[in-house]
């Protein structure tokens, strides 16, 4: 079984900043590519950003230049490091492989003055 925990989320002001972490039972980060995903209130869960087992990245363009996804294997942990955030940043953030087989509780993120 594999189980996946975020943490890191919470309140912030617009252009504040915020470093996501999810980590794994197992050893899954080195075998499979891993995403950043995020519900907001009514709305579908979408993807934010993706990054490979070679450190390939891909985000969505509403988070390109503020948002940063990395890994470390040995840890089995995945990062997402975000700046200037903004209000429609606002949601849910969960970690999972590209097949979303693994949901975990997810780590909210309220941006809001």
């Amino acid at each position: 079984q594999v189980q996946l925990v975020e943490s890191g989320g919470g309140l912030v002001q617009p252009g504040g900043s915020l470093r996501l972490s999810c980590t794994a039972s197992g050893s899954i980060f080195s075998i499979n590519a891993m995403g950043w995903y995020r519900q907001a209130p009514g709305k579908e869960r979408e993807l934010v950003a993706t990054i490979t087992t070679g450190g390939r990245t891909t985000y969505l363009d509403s988070v390109k230049g503020r948002f940063t996804i990395s890994r470390d294997n040995a840890k089995n942990t995945l990062y997402l490091q975000m700046i200037n955030l903004k209000p429609e940043d606002t949601a849910i953030y969960y970690c999972n492989t590209p097949s979303r087989r693994y949901w975990g509780q997810g780590t909210q993120v309220t941006v809001s003055s």
